[in-house]
């Protein structure tokens, strides 16, 4: 599958795979950001994708990133529709609390994942199909 790409400012780097095979590509810092610890910034990438029909594109962290300078994504993940054409922007969110995380140009901040999507159509019903685990949530499994 081809995922078309525009490149929106000059010097922007193409999403790329670190390995054959990864999931994710990498999404690249096209601006620079100082995070101070607790704050959050909107990073430009300066691309724009088109993602196919029938399928979204998940910004996700970067593990490396979040184990070695407790960067993390606000919206994590955050949705790309197939519709959008607009700049992805990643928001980033310094948890260190002490260090200010620094981001330059061509930095690696996060990850982008194409996946397929079912486009499932709400219908109002007067009872739902029951279940074993029924209506249990948060902490309902007892872990």
């Amino acid at each position: 599958m081809e995922l078309k790409v525009a490149l929106l400012e000059m010097g922007a780097t193409l999403p790329s795979r670190a390995h054959e095979g990864d999931a994710g590509l990498d999404l690249y810092a096209y601006e620079e950001a100082h995070i101070g610890p607790g704050e959050r910034w909107s990073v430009g990438t300066g691309v724009a994708v088109e993602i196919p029909d029938d399928h979204a594109g998940l910004v996700l962290p970067r593990s490396g990133l979040a184990r070695k300078h407790g960067i993390a994504l606000v919206n994590s993940p955050g949705l790309v529709d197939a519709g959008y054409r607009g700049e992805i922007r990643v928001l980033l969110l310094n948890t260190d609390p002490a260090n200010t995380f620094r981001v330059q140009p061509g930095d690696r901040i996060a990850q982008l994942m194409v996946v397929p999507i079912a486009l499932a159509e709400p219908v109002e019903v007067d009872a739902l199909s029951s279940s074993a685990r029924g209506d249990g949530g948060f902490g309902s499994s007892g872990r």
